[in-house]
């Protein structure tokens, strides 16, 4: 998976339009945290088409990298997040960021923004 970190302008209509372009080019937001401060906005997004999202992303003009997250999938109960970035910083990999991609039933899958994706893929990627 692919996390898309993108910089725009904070004012009322731009997440509507990067939605709507999106959306046409057939692109499925799987997760996404969007946040602002001040003249500037961020949006961390994770999408199922990440060819089609960075050609949207560049012919719309916002500034925007990308790096790999890896995929964990946590038991929901108590202790379950402590547990996982216990055994993460176990190995020294810092997690930079955390996004739910999905609930069922007792269990809920993430997708981890890390400092070294390949170090954690060995410990929960294929969970």
């Amino acid at each position: 998976m692919i996390e898309f970190s993108v910089n725009m302008v904070n004012r009322p209509g731009q997440l509507a339009t990067l939605a709507r372009e999106l959306g046409e080019a057939g692109v499925n937001i799987e997760t996404l945290a969007a946040f602002s401060n001040g003249p500037e906005a961020y949006l961390k997004l994770v999408v199922d088409n990440e060819e089609s999202a960075r050609i949207v992303l560049r012919r719309t003009g916002v500034a925007f990298d990308e790096r790999r997250v890896v995929a964990a999938t946590l038991h929901d109960q108590p202790g379950a997040l402590a547990q996982m970035a216990e055994a993460l910083a176990a190995t020294g990999v810092n997690i930079d960021a955390m996004y739910l991609l999905d609930a069922e039933g007792d269990e809920l899958r993430f997708a981890l923004a890390v400092d070294d994706p390949d170090k954690a893929d060995e410990h929960f990627g294929s969970r």
